[in-house]
């Protein structure tokens, strides 16, 4: 009977440690304690698609611009505010409005664009 003790008393130890050695495992791999994995969540959960700066998209924008043929985006001011981009400014042909706001679009992480661009040519003064 004592090595039946034995081997069970053997059997719980090598269970405990176990258990011991995936929650080390878990720590190590960012999982912590419950309340650890609960903020983790939270901090998820608060910032759902928000995984691109402001100032990213409007990079990125910029560079579609500079992709985009026949497009002048010289004149063009980019702003962005929670993936909202605002095109502001100028453009010398009609057709370019609609060019720069389908690029601005085409952005990853931009929610919306409001086209606000103009035209203007040469001859206009712009007062």
């Amino acid at each position: 009977m004592k090595a039946n003790g034995a081997s069970k008393l053997i059997g719980a130890i090598f269970a405990v440690a176990i258990a011991s050695c995936a929650t080390y495992a878990n720590a190590q791999a960012g999982g912590g304690t419950p309340a650890d994995m609960s903020a983790q969540s939270q901090s998820v959960a608060a910032r759902p698609n928000q995984n691109r700066s402001d100032s990213q998209i409007v990079r990125d924008v910029r560079r579609a611009f500079t992709r985009t043929t026949s497009l002048n985006s010289t004149g063009i001011h980019v702003a962005a505010r929670h993936g909202v981009v605002t095109l502001t400014g100028w453009v010398p042909q009609r057709s370019q409005i609609q060019r720069a706001g389908n690029a601005a679009r085409s952005v990853r992480g931009v929610k919306s664009v409001s086209n606000r661009l103009t035209v203007r040519t040469r001859h206009s003064s712009g007062h």
